[in-house]
């Protein structure tokens, strides 16, 4: 299989792409890199936090089918996105953990309520841990 790799669409809005930051996140994504003083932090866009989180999330789930779309937010790509300092798995094994089957998480199926942000505007809104 070729490697693949989840990134958020540059052409998204920034209020949905910090929903699909939020969920990621919340949703085993590994998302330690990106916040504050992360190897991952800059750059320090939602665009870029956010293809790290949905990319995590993909490898974590065995990128599995449908497991980069995040309503629409979220494509494939075959070139590496990683960075200087900042890297991208592009399986799941590269991501940490191996030990939770992909096929634990029923129910994972992400559909925002018209866009809106639950108060979560300010772009730090995901690095909460300091």
């Amino acid at each position: 299989a070729d490697a693949a790799w989840c990134v958020c669409k540059p052409e998204t809005a920034d209020a949905a792409l910090q929903k699909t930051l939020d969920y990621a996140c919340g949703a085993r994504a590994d998302c330690t890199p990106i916040r504050r003083n992360g190897a991952c932090y800059d750059p320090n866009t939602v665009r870029a936090h956010c293809s790290h989180a949905a990319n995590s999330y993909y490898q974590r789930k065995g990128q599995a089918q449908g497991a980069c779309d995040f309503s629409g937010t979220a494509t494939l790509a075959t070139s590496d996105p990683s960075n200087t300092g900042c890297a991208y798995p592009a399986s799941s094994s590269a991501s940490g953990t191996s030990s939770t089957p992909a096929t634990s998480t029923p129910g994972t199926t992400f559909t925002p309520t018209n866009g809106v942000l639950g108060g979560s505007s300010s772009s730090s809104s995901s690095s909460s841990v300091s």
